[in-house]
């Protein structure tokens, strides 16, 4: 395993990490999760990614549950949660950052996962009803708190994230380190030269989600929506645009050749490309599956092997691909 810091921070994550959108709960119940989890613990997978509004609270029991069972040292992994959506719909209780929502958040994350603290706590999406100072407070009290050790921001606009650090550095408060941003070969726009002041000015981290296009760049969705596949799930219906669009099916059909050259799976091919870029800190895997875990893992025999030709190719393949499809 390969291991990043976290950003500036001290921290040090995997370089690849396992998260639990869609799968835990959904599709894996604690037994399926134990498994998975334990055979990414076992590759070096030291971080763990989960969400308050994942299956409605359920994705973070099935994961307290799988660790407990597992009985790993604590102070081995680390666990994120992110709050926003909500689980209910009272005003105060869905789609915001206040104050009231984000404290009572952090303790039913907490309950649900049957932790005392979590590693990183994201803040899922920008709140632009609560101003961003009552925002940066809350977690600085969370933190302060012990119910969170570090805090960070998921899908922010880079003016949001540097209003954030602003804020945070005027009053002497813990500020923000890592951003959890959609990246794969389609979608870079999260690394834009807007957020070229987060990353490089103030050091921020990247735990970066969706690294195969929701499955896309595995190339299992190029003859239509297998019915085992996370397209065929009911309430997901909404990712068969992405998947079946034609030109990121052509794109995916000339990355395979590139893939099969360097040895490589699709979705290995995908994941290392990920981890070219110097600003991501680790990039989050999913899977459904524990052979997908060690397919994903295998990932990293591929890192060093994107040389300046092989990127160019990549490069030639979107053309200007990449701003047309995100």
């Amino acid at each position: 395993m390969i291991y990043r810091h976290l950003g500036k921070s001290g921290l040090q994550v995997s370089a690849l990490s396992l998260g639990s959108w869609v799968t835990f709960h959904t599709q894996s119940d604690i037994d399926a999760a134990m498994e998975m989890m334990a055979a990414a613990y076992e590759a070096g997978v030291n971080f763990f990614d989960n969400a308050e509004g994942y299956a409605g609270g359920k994705s973070e029991e099935v994961m307290g549950a799988a660790f407990k069972k597992l009985g790993w040292r604590r102070g081995s992994y680390l666990v994120s949660t992110k709050l926003y959506w909500g689980l209910h719909d009272g005003p105060n209780e869905k789609n915001t950052l206040n104050r009231k929502y984000l404290i009572e958040g952090i303790n039913g994350s907490l309950r649900r996962l049957d932790m005392d603290y979590v590693d990183l706590l994201f803040c899922h999406r920008p709140d632009p009803t609560t101003p961003i100072e009552e925002t940066v407070w809350a977690m600085h009290n969370i933190i302060e708190w012990g119910k969170a050790l570090y805090w960070g921001t998921s899908e922010w606009e880079a003016e949001q994230i540097l209003e954030a650090l602003e804020i945070a550095k005027a009053h002497h408060l813990h500020k923000p380190i890592v951003e959890q941003p959609i990246y794969n070969i389609f979608e870079q726009h999260r690394f834009g030269e807007d957020y070229d002041p987060v990353y490089k000015r103030h050091g921020y981290g990247s735990t970066t989600w969706s690294p195969l296009a929701s499955g896309a760049l595995t190339g299992k969705y190029q003859g239509g929506i297998p019915e085992d596949s996370r397209g065929a799930l009911a309430g997901f219906e909404w990712l068969q645009d992405g998947l079946l669009n034609k030109e990121r099916q052509a794109v995916v059909a000339g990355l395979e050749p590139l893939a099969k050259d360097m040895g490589a799976t699709l979705a290995q091919f995908s994941l290392a490309w990920c981890l070219q870029n110097e600003h991501v800190s680790t990039v989050l895997t999913g899977a459904s599956r524990v052979s997908q875990v060690h397919e994903n893992m295998k990932a990293l025999e591929f890192v060093d092997k994107f040389t300046p030709d092989v990127m160019a190719e990549i490069d030639k393949l979107l053309g200007d691909g990449v701003s047309r499809l995100t």
